[in-house]
């Protein structure tokens, strides 16, 4: 009977070092692949979310800007005419 229970000791342990050896191939995937997007990503120039939102806040300002230009030039236009 002390054989089966060693069998089993031995069966689990062998279990259980599988699944650490599987997390760790798993980990060193996840990190191959994040490393090889990340400099994909580099390469293409992509703008970070950050850095688009400011270029898009900046545009916004920009053309209510031309907008108060325009209306003042057109009022500047019908005084004079």
């Amino acid at each position: 009977m002390q054989t089966k229970g060693k069998i089993f000791d031995d069966l689990s342990q062998l279990m259980t070092n599988a699944m650490g050896v599987a997390q760790g191939a798993k980990q060193e995937a996840e990190t191959a692949v994040s490393s090889v997007l990340d400099r994909w990503l580099a390469e293409r120039d992509f703008v970070t979310r950050e850095e688009f939102d400011a270029v898009r806040a900046m545009a916004q300002k920009a053309r209510e800007e031309n907008e108060a230009l325009k209306a003042r030039l057109e009022a500047l236009e019908k005084g004079q005419g």
